[in-house]
């Protein structure tokens, strides 16, 4: 397949995962929660606007990837089961989510400087209360952070291309489900010492309440060892 198609097929894919992952978490909340998103249609639209741009601009890196692996063997990814330990692929995984966790909230804090934010964190934050489509609703230049970094990990951590299907679930699940605005998880498990450490949206609410806190993607390790964590909204 050519560079550009590969580029294509990868930009149609992430759209479309975006709309079917959204789209169901939508249609969860209008049954879990009738009224939540009750006026918020134009917002809603404008997310999704925004989260379809973004789907370009984390498809085409995306796109070229797979074609450097399928096609020139550039990257570590590998498919056989038995190269590394088996050990390795839940530490793989590991590895990927804390290295994005990592770029996310050093990026995170960057875009809340009041520069970078007027110029392009504002458009995610415009999202008042954020919904489930809001889950990749940047502007360009916030999608463009976001969308190097698995790429750039494959060219130097090893990962098995099902342990990386799997990273990309994690990412597209919690970026939706931190955005809807009510927690899916029971409150004993957000509440424990294991859910104390992983952001769900009870945590992740309080960022777009209060703007200068809870930075994290996956883990509050960085907003705990930092001091950002300002703890959980009832949701």
């Amino acid at each position: 397949m050519d560079v550009w198609l590969s580029a294509l097929a990868m930009t149609a894919i992430v759209a479309v995962r975006y709309l079917v992952t959204s789209g169901a978490f939508a249609w969860a909340t209008d049954k879990v929660r009738p009224g939540l998103y009750k006026g918020l249609g134009a917002q809603m639209r404008r997310e999704i606007g925004w989260s379809l741009a973004s789907a370009a601009v984390y498809g085409a890196p995306a796109g070229i990837v797979a074609w450097g692996w399928q096609q020139r063997g550039w990257t570590r990814i590998y498919a056989d089961v038995h190269a590394f330990p088996l050990w390795y692929l839940p530490l793989s995984l590991f590895l990927y989510l804390f290295a994005h966790d990592t770029w996310f909230y050093w990026t995170h804090r960057l875009l809340h400087r009041p520069a970078w934010f007027r110029v392009a964190h504002a458009v995610h934050h415009a999202s008042r209360p954020p919904t489930a489509w809001a889950a990749m609703s940047f502007h360009p230049i916030e999608a463009i952070s976001g969308a190097v970094v698995i790429p750039a990990l494959v060219f130097v951590i090893p990962i098995h291309i099902a342990v990386l299907a799997a990273v990309l679930a994690i990412m597209t699940l919690m970026g939706v489900t931190n955005h809807m605005g009510w927690e899916m998880f029971p409150q004993a498990f957000v509440r424990s010492r294991a859910g104390g450490w992983l952001i769900t949206a009870s945590h992740h609410q309080i960022h777009h309440e209060r703007y200068q806190c809870n930075y994290g993607l996956y883990f509050r390790f960085w907003d705990r060892l930092c001091g950002t964590d300002k703890g959980l909204a009832e949701t």
